[in-house]
């Protein structure tokens, strides 16, 4: 697990904004998802490249609840990814043909759990999930089991880049809150996001 801080360029965080939410605004773009069990996720999601449905925990084309085919990932997008994914040499280079795009609000959270929904090659070969952080600062768990009293907390700022692959591609991992207005006033002036956190996770299915 590598932790790069500050990797993402200003100039390049205001751009993904930017297009973050003329994608979430177009076909295919945010919704709020639910589980299983019918209980809706305390964020708003969109995939890209491919769409991830969290009732499933399944990849395909299209959104069954409205038939939206994922956008494509912005090829911006993906060489950031990649340059930080190249940057830690500790892991395989991945070729992203999946982004899942996530907005929380300052109340948003997400519980812990493992990224396991990939190809059974993908996780195989320990290939990384690549995850970049926009806006307010995240409380990020992680650890080996689901018990959020045993994880490891940290924080990601606005810029940073998260990546785990190899040994620690399926910890458990999650974000317990949102911290308010804690994202560069230079983020919040040039794109005028809402208090909140952006977070993109790429993957190679």
């Amino acid at each position: 697990m590598v932790l790069l801080k500050g990797f993402v360029k200003p100039e390049d965080q205001i751009g993904m904004v930017s297009m973050c939410r003329q994608l979430g605004k177009g076909p295919g773009g945010f919704y709020r998802p639910s589980l299983k069990n019918g209980a809706k996720l305390n964020l708003w999601m969109m995939s890209l490249g491919k769409n991830w449905d969290p009732t499933t925990r399944s990849y395909g084309p299209t959104r069954p609840f409205d038939g939206a085919q994922a956008p494509t990932i912005p090829d911006v997008f993906k060489m950031i990814a990649q340059t930080a994914n190249s940057t830690a040499n500790e892991f395989p280079q991945i070729n992203p043909d999946v982004c899942i795009v996530n907005y929380y609000t300052n109340s948003g959270k997400l519980g812990l759990h493992q990224d396991k929904d990939e190809s059974e090659s993908s996780l195989t070969k320990g290939l990384p999930f690549i995850s970049i952080s926009i806006g307010d600062t995240a409380e990020f768990l992680f650890g080996n089991t689901r018990d959020k009293d045993q994880a490891t907390k940290i924080n990601l700022e606005s810029g940073d880049i998260l990546i785990l692959g190899g040994e620690s591609r399926l910890l458990f991992h999650g974000v317990s809150r949102v911290k308010t207005d804690t994202a560069p006033s230079w983020v919040k002036e040039e794109t005028g996001i809402r208090p909140g956190r952006i977070n993109l996770t790429f993957r190679q299915y």
